[in-house]
């Protein structure tokens, strides 16, 4: 049997007043709780939707502890769910990085919860990459100067040391660390977050068969539970008219 990649996704559990703080004033507190929940289910459809030869073990790398019956709700009973050991993002993927390899997986990759209709193939890329020989640092560029994705084979805990995280210096300064480490780096499609509202209308958009950005290249995944929700609302705002 192929060894697993370890696949985590780096969420928090959806409640009333937690994350995406940058979408209330648009959405407010409980329809972007409901936007988070719908999120995760999509983002667990398209790794499910991978074709079964790539083996793979999903995790949820969730906070705040305590939550787990809620974040289960979301998703299937295969899933593994780990509460993040500290706040920092460095810690969070050093400590976790670290922990998943030594439990014998052969690659870990790191999702955020924020991008619902990631395409499915550029997760199958990064997984193929990281099998292929030598070692290297997949990761994938959001529009945002960050990534939404990042997978290694072996520990390298310069990566996520000293990063201004949830700035537009994240990638450029990962790949800067690589570089000083000799770290190859496998850079797949752009792709995009949804933490504003701007995000939220290339969201929009992409449903409405438009390119989410210019130069998209890929597909993205179908995100039904969202897509299903922003359709919802729009009926209702309709019809309150």
């Amino acid at each position: 049997m192929t060894p697993s990649i370890a696949i985590a996704l780096v969420c928090k559990t959806p409640a009333i007043g937690r994350g995406k703080s940058r979408l209330w004033p648009l959405l407010g507190q409980v329809r972007t709780a409901q936007l988070s929940a719908c999120f995760i289910r999509d983002i667990a459809e398209t790794l499910a939707a991978l074709p079964a030869s790539l083996s793979r073990q999903c995790y949820a790398l969730f906070s705040p502890a305590g939550t787990e019956a809620a974040l289960r709700e979301l998703l299937t009973p295969d899933w593994e769910l780990i509460p993040r050991e500290a706040d920092d993002v460095g810690q969070v993927l050093e400590i976790s990085l670290e922990s998943l390899l030594k439990a014998g997986h052969e690659g870990v990759i790191f999702m955020n919860s924020d991008s619902p209709s990631l395409p499915g193939v550029l997760i199958e890329e990064a997984m193929n990459a990281l099998r292929a020989d030598g070692d290297r640092v997949v990761l994938g560029p959001s529009l945002d100067g960050g990534y939404y994705l990042i997978g290694l084979k072996h520990f390298h805990r310069d990566l996520f040391r000293n990063v201004a995280w949830s700035t537009p210096a994240v990638l450029s300064t990962t790949c800067e660390r690589a570089a000083q480490i000799g770290l190859r780096v496998h850079l797949l499609h752009e792709w995009y977050d949804v933490d504003m509202a701007e995000d939220l209308q290339r969201l929009k958009a992409e449903f409405s068969r438009q390119a989410p950005f210019p130069g998209v290249l890929v597909k993205g995944s179908p995100a039904r539970h969202t897509r299903a929700l922003l359709t919802h609302w729009a009926a209702g705002e309709t019809q309150s008219i």
